[in-house]
């Protein structure tokens, strides 16, 4: 029952916002670096924040520096999304809200210096590249429930990393987006703030569970994400192009726009892939993590690049 009412409440909270959206003409017009070519509703990703508020509210304030560092990212990425926040700025807050998220992990104090700083460029990255990928109906929303349920899986039935309430809070969240995202003619989008806020949460799960667990290589929950990124960035500096600016170069952009497969269906793909990747990951066992790690990202490699080899001429033309 506490989950129904969790789920009223976050969908109400969703159709509030739409009204609000509506009012102040929050909207998404499409460009030429578009996947849509229709009017649509900007920053329904909101409810993301608004889940882990919920939680916070429930749970009597857990997580505070977390909860505050997620605030901080939230109101400057929906800013954003209204009126152009310069980069700079961006990063200063996302650099902030990242050094929060350390201090609730207990990074600080006793951690080298140099960790911290790596880790803190590492981590912007992530929150970032899971921006980059919002480009299509349902792939943030989709790729998002992969990751959460497979969270809620490990914190269930492997090891107990984080209160179990915030994973569920956040797939219900995650649930509302996708009634209104995840279909053909999308009634709104994530924007920065949905993206970015998805991002933020999912990093401070992944984060708690690597460091009580120790490994790292639990990282390949965002294995697809991750090689798309990092590859297009690759690509897009041997093209020598600005790698902020905006573009339709990832491998799933490339699906939906020049080979016209429906954007439900990329995001599909991309959710099956992932989910596959952690199935195997969860069945090989503990001591074999690093060696499937290996193998997965080069085979993902491998295809990304035999894919662009084949299909960017058609992105060209």
């Amino acid at each position: 029952m506490l989950y129904i009412l969790l789920f009223a409440i976050l969908l109400g909270i969703e159709l509030l916002y739409f009204k609000v959206a509506d009012r102040f003409n929050i909207i998404d017009k499409p460009n030429e670096r578009s996947s849509h070519s229709r009017i649509t509703l900007r920053g329904g990703g909101i409810i993301f924040y608004f889940g882990a508020l919920l939680y916070f509210i429930v749970n009597g304030g857990g997580f505070p520096f977390f909860m505050l560092g997620l605030t901080m990212i939230t109101l400057v990425s929906f800013i954003d999304d209204i009126h152009s926040v310069s980069r700079r700025v961006r990063l200063v807050i996302q650099f902030t809200a990242m050094a929060l998220l350390f201090y609730q992990w207990g990074l600080f104090g006793g951690t080298p210096w140099w960790y911290l700083v790596i880790a803190l460029i590492c981590c912007t990255g992530i929150i970032n590249a899971y921006n980059f990928m919002d480009g299509i109906n349902g792939i943030t929303g989709g790729y998002s429930l992969v990751l959460l349920g497979s969270l809620f899986y490990i914190n269930h039935s492997v090891i107990h990393f984080t209160d179990e309430l915030l994973i569920v809070v956040m797939i219900l969240a995650v649930l509302v987006f996708n009634i209104f995202n995840f279909r053909t003619r999308a009634k709104c989008f994530a924007g920065d703030v949905g993206a970015v806020a998805i991002a933020f949460v999912v990093l401070f799960l992944l984060g708690q569970l690597i460091l009580l667990t120790k490994d790292f290589s639990y990282i390949i929950l965002l294995a697809v994400y991750g090689v798309d990124s990092v590859l297009t960035i690759v690509h897009r500096l041997l093209l020598k192009e600005n790698i902020f600016d905006a573009h339709r170069k990832h491998a799933y952009q490339i699906l939906a726009n020049e080979l016209g497969w429906k954007h439900v269906s990329v995001s599909i793909s991309y959710m099956i892939l992932q989910s596959l990747v952690v199935i195997g990951f969860l069945t090989i066992g503990s001591a074999n993590h690093w060696a499937y790690f290996g193998i997965t990202i080069a085979v993902l490699g491998i295809a990304y690049i035999v894919f662009m080899k084949r299909y960017f001429k058609l992105h060209q033309a």
